[in-house]
């Protein structure tokens, strides 16, 4: 679930695996990762293609595995 600053919430399938896999290809959390992550997620889900919202799904995209990736390092360093 994605949760955009105006409280929108949006299910989006596939995430996790998405994550999960870049995450063990060693990927890190940049605009190119980023961008796999939505032509990923395209395959499984509706992207509005407004420019606004895919700038929005983005930024969200980018927060979401930059915490996915802190959490994997967290974890592993304990």
């Amino acid at each position: 679930m994605l949760k955009f600053p105006d409280g929108t919430q949006v299910r989006v399938n596939g995430l996790s695996e998405i994550l999960a896999d870049l995450y063990s290809q060693g990927k890190q959390a940049n605009r190119e990762t980023i961008e796999e992550i939505m032509m990923r997620l395209e395959e499984k889900n509706h992207i509005p293609l407004a420019e606004g919202i895919r700038n929005e799904y983005r930024h969200i995209l980018l927060k979401e595995y930059g915490e996915y990736v802190e959490s994997r390092a967290d974890h592993h360093s304990t």
